[in-house]
């Protein structure tokens, strides 16, 4: 009686031993596949960060009409990366910014996260038209005017 008392004690720390080298295999092969899909799955993409090119100016301000009889007058600058060794066209990016702006309320540009809400918006749009052939050639936008009525 004294040998099954015995037994059954030291049963419960083997699988108590057992569920531990179990689990800690388990970790060990979930993060190892988690850092082998991080780095495959990121490809050149987190080697290749855009650097700063030419930075192209518009020639002038453009008047975008706002909500509610407002008007916008903007100038802009893009920052281009150094994939491109000539100023992009910037027609694209005076339509984009019209688009963007047009119909806005004022009361979404007298607050500052309302204006980098909307300079990130159309900064995204940016960055997609001015990628070619998978060359990212904008990489950021810059005000040269902005002014509300």
């Amino acid at each position: 009686m004294a040998d099954e008392k015995d037994t059954t004690a030291e049963a419960p720390k083997k699988s108590k031993k057992m569920m531990m080298i179990v689990i800690a295999a388990a970790l060990v092969v979930l993060g190892g596949g988690g850092a082998g899909a991080f780095f495959m799955l990121r490809g050149d993409s987190a080697q290749a960060a855009p650097t700063k090119g030419i930075v192209t100016a518009a020639d002038s301000s453009i008047t975008v009409n706002l909500a509610d009889g407002h008007y916008l007058k903007l100038g802009f600058a893009l920052q281009q990366t150094d994939v491109s060794t000539e100023a992009v066209d910037l027609n694209e990016a005076y339509e984009l910014a019209i688009d963007e702006y047009t119909g806005v309320k004022i009361a979404d540009l007298a607050t500052e996260e309302g204006r980098a809400k909307l300079k990130a918006d159309l900064l995204t749009k940016l960055v997609k038209a001015y990628t070619v052939d998978g060359k990212q050639e904008v990489m950021d936008i810059y005000y040269t005017s902005f002014v509300t009525q």
